[in-house]
């Protein structure tokens, strides 16, 4: 098995996630994406976030139809109320996996960049083999300040893809994703009764009409 974790706020989980997901399912043959929302995410304020019961049922409703999108519980909010970090939960979840089955961690850029403020990130980075959407202008010069010291060898290109070799595992640069739009641009679109549909799974979207997430204004922008 070739298993990838995908985690985020998903707040909400949009059209771009699961153009990310499938590019990355298809690119380097994932037998399954665990979507895993953050429960406690040690980098967001308490009480900013969508509570965690819509947010995970907005990432069930985007992976149905698609075998290989897992949602996962992994990260539900305890009630000690204490963050989860990333590399916990990619320990529980190798832990689960066979000897022969192979780990990855799919992540944006941007939050890629950040990777050093996270908890031990070298641990990480020899756990898993890193998938990293890029975006339209990036600096593979960024990328490299945060992996130069783990670097084997030089990066390679191959069919599109950069791939670097770190002394445990292997980073590759994932450059064929066109998603530009973000959660919080979505959120103040809806805020503001702007046209969203389009950026969001249909299940999504009649999910947030539903609920009146986000704003009392949601439905104007989502029935567009």
């Amino acid at each position: 098995m070739r298993v990838a974790i995908f985690g985020g706020t998903f707040d909400p989980i949009h059209a771009g996630h699961l153009k990310a997901a499938t590019a990355a399912a298809n690119s380097f043959c994932l037998d399954r994406i665990l979507f895993v929302p953050s429960g406690n995410p040690p980098h967001k304020p308490p009480g900013k976030l969508t509570r965690f019961v819509h947010r995970y049922a907005m990432v069930t409703l985007a992976c149905a139809g698609e075998p290989r999108f897992v949602p996962s519980l992994i990260e539900a909010p305890r009630d000690t109320g204490r963050p989860y970090y990333s590399i916990d939960t990619a320990r529980r979840v190798k832990k689960s996996l066979g000897r022969r089955d192979r780990l990855f961690f799919l992540i944006g850029l941007d939050a890629f960049l950040e990777l050093p403020e996270w908890r031990a990130p070298e641990r990480l980075l020899d756990m898993a083999d890193f998938i990293v959407v890029s975006r339209p202008g990036y600096s593979l010069q960024e990328v490299l300040r945060v992996v130069r010291r783990r670097m084997v060898g030089s990066p390679s290109v191959l069919a599109g893809q950069t791939t670097i070799q770190l002394r445990r595992s292997r980073l590759h640069l994932l450059g064929s994703v066109n998603a530009t739009v973000s959660s919080r641009e979505i959120r103040e679109w809806i805020g503001e009764g702007k046209p969203v549909a389009s950026l969001l799974p249909p299940l999504v979207k009649e999910y947030i009409l539903k609920q009146s997430l986000y704003s009392s204004k949601v439905q104007p922008g989502l029935e567009r």
